[in-house]
């Protein structure tokens, strides 16, 4: 399985921006996937997390801002990021929780994509 993300840059204060994150592989089902963040020197933390039946949840600091959604024909997940703020400046990781297996399911685990920067900066 993997995990590929897209979509970080470097935005103004008060500006948007888009992830996207796709898996693929051998995957049977996808129990929830998202986003978590990490700044320099600070611990990695929960940004926005959707589940397969469509339950979201939001870290605390971007509530009202980012808008997780789901394209589930693709295994693809969308992070609208607006209103984005120099606080947001981290490395963006793609995080999903799946089952493997073709036709039958095998594991079940935990899989991180390799990152992309978000920077907000004027």
């Amino acid at each position: 399985v993997q995990l590929v993300e897209s979509g970080g840059g470097l935005v103004q204060p008060g500006g948007s921006l888009r992830l996207s994150c796709a898996a693929s592989g051998s995957i049977f089902s996808i129990i929830a996937m998202g986003w978590y963040r990490q700044a320099p020197g600070k611990q990695r933390e929960l940004v926005a997390t959707i589940t397969s039946g469509g339950s979201t949840n939001y870290g605390d600091s971007v509530k009202g801002r980012f808008t997780i959604s789901r394209d589930n024909t693709k295994n693809t997940r969308i992070l609208q990021m607006t209103s984005l703020k120099p606080e947001d400046t981290a490395v963006y990781f793609c995080n999903a929780d799946i089952v493997t297996g073709s036709i039958t399911p095998t594991l079940r685990r935990d899989y991180w994509g390799q990152g992309t920067q978000v920077t907000v900066s004027a």
